[in-house]
């Protein structure tokens, strides 16, 4: 790996790891609808980072912000809910881009990545709980998926479109 990529690459977990330290200071929007859901700014990074580099990449990214995102909050338990939303949606949103981009935008690549990320933190808590009741909340974090995948897949799009940014420019790296 050149000298390059790594500075992207570390541009862009610092960038992630800011979003996920800024998000931890915003209060809930979804408060009084679903406790605990987050806008996942940090994902916005993420989504980048899979067009720009991939797969590979964009999970060492995401697995480094969400470690240490954890050590710096001091939320060593939150840190496995990121880190298995992260891995999970981050490898949803590859197959979704890779083999079915001719039907979704990375809007649509976005919404599924929330809805995988929603699945695997509720996998983690109903294992650390031991009580698979929390499935019951499934429904009411798929709504929250929606709307916070679109946000961040728009935002993600835009920031890729205003920097006229595409994998191709990268490939080289």
């Amino acid at each position: 790996m050149n000298t390059k990529k790594v500075a992207y690459l570390a541009m862009l977990t610092s960038l992630g790891l800011a979003l996920h330290i800024v998000e931890s200071f915003i209060p809930n929007p979804f408060m009084g609808i679903a406790p605990g859901a987050k806008l996942g700014l940090a994902n916005i990074i993420g989504l980048i980072t899979l067009v720009m580099f991939g797969l590979k990449y964009a999970l060492t990214v995401n697995i480094l912000r969400s470690i240490l995102g954890g050590l710096a909050s001091g939320m060593i338990t939150s840190m496995f809910y990121s880190l298995a939303g992260a891995i999970v949606s981050t490898i949803i949103m590859w197959v979704i881009y890779k083999l079915l981009s001719k039907y979704f935008s990375l809007i649509g690549v976005s919404v599924f990545g929330a809805l995988g990320h929603n699945i695997a933190q509720l996998t983690v808590a109903s294992i650390m709980i031991s009580n698979t009741r929390m499935f019951i909340y499934l429904p009411v974090m798929m709504l929250t998926s929606i709307f916070t995948g679109i946000f961040i897949g728009l935002t993600a799009n835009l920031a890729l479109n205003k920097a006229k940014i595409s994998f191709k420019d990268f490939s080289g790296i």
